[in-house]
């Protein structure tokens, strides 16, 4: 499966170990699913974890969980930019990045700041826990 991965999953996996953001992102791992990403998500990713508000979050432990998800994704080169309005503008790299790549799923925990209909699944960590490991 190709996934793209919202900065506010990395967060909460880094934030709450062991809780459905953590197990989500270690069942990508295992499976071998691809996280679909472009540098611009790359560096929203380590600007968010750098702010003061989460100098709670370990820096090697950021660092660690970064190369694991970044290392078994691809990076994905963005064409057009899409241009309908979103909840969040500062989404929108996530849904050209989804698109581009050809994702099945936008990983994320605000779903309602994405658009629906786009050809990929909306989903949160517990809904994208149930289709990964069913029964889990």
């Amino acid at each position: 499966m190709r996934i793209v991965v919202d900065t506010n999953v990395i967060v909460s996996a880094l934030l709450n170990p062991g809780r459905q953001a953590d197990r989500v992102l270690e069942a990508i791992q295992s499976r071998g699913d691809r996280v679909l990403y472009d540098r611009r998500i790359e560096q929203e990713y380590r600007e968010v974890l750098a702010r003061p508000k989460f100098k709670a979050i370990d820096p090697e432990r950021a660092e660690r969980l970064l190369r694991r998800v970044l290392g078994q994704g691809d990076l994905v080169t963005v064409g057009e930019p899409f241009a309908s309005p979103m909840g969040d503008p500062d989404d929108r790299c996530f849904v050209e990045v989804a698109l581009a790549g050809g994702a099945e799923v936008l990983l994320t925990g605000n779903a309602r700041d994405f658009p629906t209909g786009l050809g990929f699944e909306v989903l949160g960590p517990t809904a994208l826990m149930a289709v990964l490991a069913p029964g889990a």
